[in-house]
């Protein structure tokens, strides 16, 4: 699950903005630099921009570098996004784009008298949206600011709104005052207030240190796993790249599993802070609680049923046939591609079954820091376990077949024994089954775990266990 990693970072470096922009525009216009962190590694730096126009418009900045270690291999990936409002506070525009190794990824979102128009270029392929009128005006990016220097206190409740044209929707930020202490700043004792941030529907949690003034200090995200924190310009871009960042997340175990690949069944002890929406019960798991944790347990499942007939229309999951921003199933190369691999095969599970083989023969394993999606997996045919996963998940929707990613973990004993992060997939062939074509392997195998279901902003709930993890082997 490399790139996955690296798309969770991206998007918490993204949701810090709610916290980033929270200043007194007209007496803090400029510019400030943050260093970027990742389980107390530095991994990157930002610089935050605002400039107030003549007519009193104000337009906001953030511009992002990540520089990462990946399995030994050096990573550089760019964010930047742009946010205009009009002088009256109503937010006009929201533009951010990606550059990573395999190219650039433009959201363009524009509002209107009554709606946003939002236009997207991910792997060339230009699509739009018109979405309902966004909330979000100027005052939320200074609610927290005009909150402090009023004299919060601690229990203080507030609610504002960011709409992420990455992932096509508004969110809710619901915000508490839950700590202030003093500090000595620059020789000086300084109030600062913790404000903990809860972004609705994907429940991640920050926590701001900022001073009485509105100035960001410091911003710890899922759980302090990401900071971002105020530094010089010269101390924010020193990145050497010493943190691994797949190894550094991993969850080590004491001794190898034999057979791995082959296992039907697998019990775990499993320690950290896994919540309900990570814990999936169904025929290829279960969790159960212990006294110190939760007792793991993976099966390899095979279908019991007969599978439907392409294509498949069963109205309980023909929404998981539909193409996305970053799973383009409507693409004519993606839909020439998986008629050209299905052929004339009308049994869902033999279709299923030709694709995980073909995604499989024909990926070459690399690893790269970017925005993966499925257009340009197949241009390039290389990637790791993620780029595997989101072409498979592509060419099955265009063959008729719903599918969906799914992230967790899973065990290798490269480069040393554990449970490293991972990303495959689910088809639906009568019931949803569990294929990863990163192994070739039609019934994943007993040693992962699945921790998610979804698109990203579904996998961004993971954040909040990356690194946190331990794991022990039950009996094998």
């Amino acid at each position: 699950m490399q790139t996955t990693i690296v798309r969770l970072i991206l998007a918490a470096a993204m949701f810090s903005t709610t916290a980033a922009f929270a200043f007194d525009i007209r007496e803090i216009e400029g510019t400030t630099w943050f260093g970027l962190y990742m389980g107390g590694q530095k991994i990157g730096f930002a610089e935050n921009v605002t400039t107030v126009g003549d007519d009193d418009s104000v337009t906001m900045n953030q511009d992002v570098t990540f520089r990462l270690t990946m399995v030994g291999q050096q990573q550089e990936m760019r964010s930047t996004s742009e946010r205009k409002y009009a002088p009256d506070g109503g937010l006009l525009s929201v533009e951010s784009r990606v550059d990573d190794p395999s190219g650039r990824s433009e959201f363009h979102a524009h509002v209107t008298e009554n709606s946003l128009e939002l236009r997207s270029i991910v792997g060339g392929q230009e699509s739009f949206k018109h979405l309902p009128k966004p909330k979000e005006t100027l005052a939320d990016a200074i609610e927290t600011t005009e909150r402090l220097r009023e004299g919060a206190d601690v229990g203080d409740q507030y609610t504002y709104y960011l709409f992420e044209p990455m992932f096509q929707r508004e969110l809710e930020a619901r915000c508490e005052v839950i700590g202030i202490e003093e500090r000595v700043l620059d020789g000086i004792a300084t109030k600062v207030y913790a404000v903990k941030t809860s972004l609705m529907p994907i429940g991640m949690n920050s926590v701001a240190y900022m001073s009485e003034n509105g100035d960001l200090l410091e911003d710890r995200i899922a759980n302090g796993l990401i900071k971002l924190r105020v530094e010089p310009e010269a101390m924010a871009k020193d990145v050497s790249f010493t943190n691994d960042t797949i190894v550094s997340n991993a969850a080590m175990i004491d001794r190898p599993i034999r057979n791995a690949r082959g296992r039907d069944s697998l019990t775990l002890r499993i320690r950290g802070p896994l919540g309900s929406e990570h814990m999936f019960n169904d025929t290829g798991q279960s969790f159960q609680s212990s006294s110190d944790g939760f007792v793991f347990t993976g099966r390899k499942s095979a279908v019991k049923g007969t599978p439907p007939s392409l294509p498949i229309t069963d109205a309980e999951v023909t929404p998981w046939l539909a193409p996305s921003t970053f799973v383009q199933s409507d693409s004519p190369a993606i839909v020439e591609k998986s008629r050209a691999i299905v052929g004339d095969e009308t049994d869902s599970l033999k279709a299923v079954e030709k694709l995980v083989e073909w995604v499989s023969d024909s990926m070459r394993p690399s690893y790269s820091a970017r925005l993966t999606n499925a257009l340009e997996v197949l241009e390039s045919l290389e990637g790791d376990c993620t780029e595997h996963s989101i072409l498979l998940v592509a060419l099955a929707r265009a063959a008729g077949i719903p599918a969906r990613e799914v992230a967790g973990l899973i065990y290798s004993d490269q480069p040393q024994p554990g449970f490293y992060f991972h990303q495959w997939a689910k088809v639906w062939v009568g019931e949803w089954m569990d294929v990863d074509p990163t192994f070739d392997q039609v019934y994943a195998d007993a040693t992962h775990i699945k921790l998610s279901e979804g698109d990203l902003i579904e996998q961004v709930k993971l954040l909040p266990v990356i690194g946190q993890l331990s794991i022990e082997v039950a009996g094998e």
